[in-house]
């Protein structure tokens, strides 16, 4: 065990600020894996999560000198909430949760409630996704299904990427909102 194992997360970032390594390397290891789990489970994407938690770390390490937090665990999971915000919004890992809900339609109905929960969502985001305008569901439908980027959604529409982006932007927004209200619903039961 590593005498540093024993500071805490306060007494790690004084030291990283004075650019300690070996400070830096146990607020990796102390954090890291939980870091990985959070982000993945809404990424479902192995490469864009580790992006994600190279970046934030990346970052820490080339701001050390600035570093003041007072929660490092608090500041690290809002830092890779951002990212992975971020990484959702550039397309950089969308397919993993449509992949995982068009992979359910392969499968024979099972009783496991995991695979009846995912049912129901791919249920609610089919209905969503056809109850959208026509061009607002296209744009939705070349991202999310075919994984274009916003660029290439522009072109084989031709309109413009600003355009793309108002679309999403609107899509997403009224996607969460319907699924807000579905998980509300489902807490009841």
């Amino acid at each position: 065990m590593s005498s540093y194992s024993v500071l805490t997360d306060s007494e790690l970032v004084v030291l990283l600020r004075g650019s300690n390594t070996a400070a830096y390397t146990q607020i990796y290891t102390r954090h890291w894996s939980a870091l990985y789990r959070s982000a993945y489970n809404v990424l479902r994407d192995e490469a864009a999560t580790l992006d994600v938690l190279q970046e934030v770390f990346a970052w820490i390490w080339s701001n050390r000198e600035n570093f003041h937090v007072d929660n490092l665990r608090a500041y690290l999971y809002a830092a890779v909430r951002f990212k992975v915000a971020n990484a959702l919004r550039e397309g950089k890992a969308r397919s993993g949760f449509f992949t995982a809900l068009e992979q359910i339609s392969g499968h024979e109905p099972g009783f496991s409630d995991e695979t009846l929960e995912l049912k129901e969502l791919k249920n609610v985001i089919a209905e969503f996704t056809r109850s959208l305008p026509e061009k607002a569901r296209e744009v939705f439908r070349l991202s999310r299904y075919e994984q274009l980027s916003n660029k290439e959604i522009a072109s084989r529409l031709d309109i413009s990427e600003k355009t793309v982006e108002n679309h999403m932007t609107s899509t997403l927004k009224k996607l969460r909102v319907t699924l807000s209200r579905l998980s509300a619903y489902m807490i009841f039961f």
